[in-house]
């Protein structure tokens, strides 16, 4: 596949617990619910300034061409066919899309999901089916503490995102080329100071493709 650079975009994780865009972390059981999740991944409306700057548009325009046309062949794609340059070019482009942190935990070296997990994957599937995120693409990004070796945990942090991808399928009627899942295995940790920490077992969704207006 083709490879495309996004200049100026940072790399994002999606994990098993997800924190809301603007960096607000949540507290206690980490449940959240649908609206919220709904209101975080709603693309914020363009402004008339950027919309009617020729030279800015055009160059928006191009970015959102290579975007569309990069995750276009990513969908229907079992997540361990990603490749590294893949992953890094998914983790680029989510940088600048609206995007959520859940908490969503896993049994122990396990991808099944904890009952205490269960309401916030289902406000998930709630607020992703909802009209308002129509025609969106979503990526659901897997990740693991630092705990382990290296290929153990990307193929855990995969089984993750697929765990949570198939049930999105299969109980909120979403398509799987709505849904983009990938792994990161250990290599990018919330917390780097405390590798073994759980916030590191994490799974992040970001709308990759949001309709967004202008004003």
């Amino acid at each position: 596949m083709t490879n495309f650079s996004f200049s100026g975009l940072k790399v994002i994780t999606i994990c098993a617990a997800l924190s809301l865009t603007a960096g607000l972390a949540l507290a206690g059981d980490g449940n959240v619910s649908a609206n919220q999740i709904l209101n975080a991944l709603q693309p914020k409306p363009l402004t008339r300034a950027l919309s009617t700057n020729t030279q800015a548009a055009q160059a928006d325009a191009a970015v959102k061409a290579k975007e569309a046309s990069f995750l276009q062949g990513l969908r229907n794609r079992k997540t361990r066919s990603l490749s590294l340059s893949e992953r890094e070019q998914i983790a680029e482009i989510a940088t600048t899309k609206p995007n959520i942190d859940l908490e969503i935990n896993f049994d122990f070296n396990s991808a099944s999901i904890s009952k205490a997990s269960m309401p916030s994957v289902q406000a998930l599937g709630e607020a992703l089916s909802d009209t308002k995120l129509k025609g969106s693409t979503f990526v659901v990004a897997g990740h693991t503490d630092g705990v382990g070796g290296d290929a153990f945990n990307q193929n855990l942090s995969e089984r993750r995102a697929d765990t949570i991808k198939r049930y999105l399928v299969e109980n909120y009627g979403l398509t799987n080329s709505d849904l983009v899942s990938v792994g990161y295995g250990k290599t990018k940790l919330k917390d780097a100071n405390d590798p073994a920490d759980p916030v590191n077992r994490r799974v992040q969704v970001v709308n990759m493709e949001a309709k967004t207006a202008s004003k």
